[in-house]
């Protein structure tokens, strides 16, 4: 005797007591076990979390958040066998599969971010190390009326550095200049003296952050874009220092002051010469954060443009 399928309504699909549209509606803190291929060297293996969302027409109770959770394990198990370089180009694969699913949405999101660890050497003594860096990607796809589907792409990464201070910096060369000349030190030798040795001054651990955002098959390396935000501070860090490597560090730290908004002009600049390939249409977000030492507040910069835009400011100074 065959028992009766039982037939359970879909309450997702009923019209909801207020029938207002809701720009996203889905799941956040999925984690997942991402592994990105990479030519000639060994696979880098992720632990990412995940931020997936679709659009609700006012007619639907609620999204079906199941078919979030099949499109990310179908995407996922796909990237098993076949080769993923760029985590941009799985957010990609999962937003198309998430409306492709989701028939009634006309649009979709999916965020992920994850530590990403780097081979660093100390300054001086070389010792190797590593460093974890903070990176990201986003997708979002959009229905379009004859039934195709477009994918704008973001990648980024936050990185930690350091910055010195310029303004107190040029306070304490003043003081060391007038008390060298009260010394009875000759004029030429103390400039000389100044020009050679960087004075103190307080520091910042600071947070550089770097998107672009692009449609279609662009390629945007996030090494370079690590790198970028690594030499746009007064000096990158290491977490393995011996006193050699203080010394290096904190003096190159100080022959290179920086303010928070020098450094996203730097960053800036450098994406502009580094990312010639990369159309006009790109926007691109610089922020930098710096955790004042002797203040209780963080100071902060941001820039947001068309990287056609940048282009042009900076080929027009």
């Amino acid at each position: 005797m065959e028992l009766p399928i039982a037939q359970f309504p879909d309450v997702q699909a009923n019209r909801p007591k207020i029938p207002i549209n809701l720009t996203r509606v889905g799941v956040t803190g999925v984690k997942k076990l991402v592994e990105i291929k990479r030519k000639d060297k060994r696979p880098i293996v992720l632990i990412s979390t995940f931020e997936i969302f679709v659009d609700l027409p006012s007619d639907r109770k609620g999204a079906n958040l199941s078919r979030n959770f099949e499109a990310m394990d179908e995407v996922l198990e796909k990237a098993i066998n076949l080769p993923v370089y760029e985590i941009e180009e799985l957010c990609n694969d999962v937003a198309k599969s998430l409306l492709r699913r989701h028939e009634y949405a006309t649009r979709s999101e999916v965020r992920m971010k994850s530590e990403y660890v780097v081979k660093r050497e100390a300054p001086s003594t070389k010792m190797k190390c590593q460093e974890v860096v903070d990176i990201f990607a986003e997708a979002t796809a959009t229905r379009l009326e004859e039934g195709d589907i477009a994918v704008k792409k973001l990648i980024g990464a936050e990185v930690v550095g350091m910055t010195a201070c310029p303004c107190a910096q040029e306070i304490m060369r003043d003081n060391a200049k007038t008390a060298l000349r009260e010394l009875g030190v000759d004029l030429e030798t103390v400039m000389n003296f100044l020009n050679k040795v960087p004075m103190a001054t307080h520091n910042q651990r600071g947070r550089g952050i770097i998107s672009l955002e692009v449609s279609g098959d662009v390629d945007v390396s996030l090494e370079t874009i690590i790198k970028i935000i690594e030499s746009s501070m007064s000096s990158s860090i290491v977490e393995l220092l011996k006193r050699s490597d203080e010394a290096l560090v904190v003096e190159r730290a100080h022959q290179n002051p920086k303010f928070v908004e020098d450094c996203v002009r730097t960053m800036a600049q450098n994406i502009v010469s580094e990312f010639t390939h990369v159309p006009d249409s790109a926007r691109v977000t610089i922020k930098q954060i710096n955790e004042e030492s002797i203040h209780r507040h963080n100071a902060f910069a941001e820039r947001v443009a068309l990287l056609g835009d940048l282009r042009d400011e900076i080929k027009n100074n």
